[in-house]
C-alpha cells in the first residue's frame, strides 16, 4: 500500500505543478519524451536483466492477446445492449391506460436522471463508438504498470510483467488499437501500413528489452550497474508526475459520464473475467496477481493519442483517462485483497 501511496502523491505533486503553473508549459512534452525514449527503455532493460526467464514464458504474450480480445468482446457487447436499452426505453415504453400512463409518468420522472446518463454514455456514433473500445481495453502497462506492479509481486514474476506489458503496447496499442481506430475513423489521412510496422520496429522499449535479456550473463563495471540502479528510482516518480500534469490538461471535467462505462470495464470487468480465466488455467499465487493487476491498469494515453491521430471522440478518452487514473488505487487493493 505504501507505492500506491507514494504514487498518489506523486500525481498530485505534478497535477499541483502544471496546475499553479510553477513549472512550463512545455515540462510535460518533454518529460513524457524522456519517459518513452530514457525513462522507461531503461527500467525494462533493467527488470529484463534482473528477471528470471525460465519457464513458460510465452504464457504472458498469449495472456495479452486474451485479455485483449475479452476485453473488445466485452466493449462491443456492451455498447449494443446500452444502444438496445436506451431503444426499448425512449421509443418503445409507451402507455395502455390511464394507470399505465400515471406510473409510468411517475417511474419516468424518478429515473429521470439514471436514463440521461445512461444516454450520455453510451456512444452513439462510429468516432465514439471507436474511442469508447480503445478506452475499454488499452491499458497504461508501460508508464504505470511497470512502475506500480513490480513492488507488489516476487521478483520471480518481473519478467511476466515485463512481456505483458512490451506484448499489451506492441500488440494492443500499436496493433489492435490502430486497426480499431482505422476502422471506426471518419479521417482521411490514414497512415500506411508500413509506417506503422516502422514505428513498432523503432519502439524504445522493444529494444530495452532485447538488450537486457541478451546481456543478462555480461558483468558491467559497478559505476555502470550503480548508475542504471539510480536511474530506474526517478522513472516512477517522473511517470506519476507526468499522469498528474496529463491529468490537469484535461478540459471538461465536469462532464464525465462518457468515461463511467469504459472505466468499469477496463478496471473491474476485464480484470475479473481474467483473473476468473487465470483461476480456471490452475494459476494462483503471484503469478495469477501479476497478470490481474497488468490487465487492470487505467485507460493508456495511447487512446486519446489514437483519437486525435484518426479523428475519434476525444472527451470519451479523456474522460476515461482521468476516471481509471482516479480509480486506480481503489481497484488495486481490490485486487490485491481478492487474489
Amino acid at each position: 500500500m505504501l507505492v500506491i501511496l507514494q504514487s498518489i502523491l506523486w500525481a498530485v505533486f505534478g497535477t499541483i505543478l502544471y496546475r499553479e503553473k510553477i513549472v512550463g508549459e512545455n515540462l510535460p512534452r518533454l518529460l513524457g519524451r524522456t519517459l518513452y525514449w530514457l525513462g522507461v527503455p531503461l527500467q525494462i532493460f533493467f527488470l529484463a536483466r534482473k528477471s528470471n526467464f525460465d519457464g513458460i514464458i510465452w504464457l504472458p504474450p498469449l495472456m495479452t492477446i486474451v485479455v485483449l480480445i475479452m476485453g473488445l468482446v466485452c466493449a462491443v457487447l456492451v455498447v449494443e445492449i446500452f444502444k438496445q436499452l436506451i431503444f426499448v426505453v425512449v421509443t418503445k415504453l409507451t402507455p395502455q391506460n390511464q394507470l399505465e400512463g400515471l406510473l409510468l409518468s411517475v417511474g419516468l420522472s424518478t429515473s429521470l436522471s439514471t436514463r440521461q446518463l445512461i444516454d450520455r454514455a453510451t456512444p452513439k456514433s462510429n468516432a465514439s463508438t471507436g474511442s469508447f473500445i480503445l478506452a475499454s481495453i488499452l491499458g497504461n502497462t508501460g508508464f504505470i504498470g511497470l512502475a506500480l506492479v513490480p513492488p507488489l509481486v516476487d521478483s520471480n514474476y518481473w519478467s511476466w510483467i515485463v512481456l505483458y506489458g512490451l506484448a499489451h503496447n506492441v500488440l494492443g496499442s500499436y496493433g489492435i488499437g490502430v486497426l480499431i481506430a482505422d476502422c471506426y475513423s471518419y479521417s482521411e489521412s490514414k497512415n500506411d501500413w508500413w509506417i506503422q510496422l516502422q514505428n513498432l520496429l523503432f519502439l524504445p522499449s522493444l529494444w530495452a528489452f532485447a538488450y537486457g535479456y541478451f546481456s543478462r550473463e555480461i558483468s558491467f563495471p559497478r559505476i555502470v550497474e550503480t548508475t542504471i540502479s539510480q536511474g530506474v528510482l526517478f522513472v516512477v516518480p517522473g511517470a506519476f508526475i507526468l499522469i498528474g500534469m496529463q491529468l490537469s490538461k484535461l478540459q471538461k471535467w465536469q462532464n464525465l459520464s462518457s468515461g463511467i462505462l469504459p472505466t468499469t470495464i477496463k478496471m473491474i470487468v476485464i480484470p475479473a473475467l481474467a483473473g476468473l480465466l487465470f483461476t480456471l488455467l490452475g494459476m494462483s499465487g503471484d503469478s495469477r496477481l501479476a497478470l490481474v493487476l497488468m490487465s487492470s491498469m487505467p485507460t493508456a494515453f495511447a487512446s486519446i493519442i489514437l483519437a486525435e491521430e484518426y479523428n475519434l471522440d476525444r472527451q470519451i478518452a479523456a474522460s476515461s483517462i482521468l476516471l481509471s487514473t482516479l480509480a486506480l488505487p481503489i481497484v488495486i487493493f481490490i485486487w490485491l485483497t481478492i487474489f
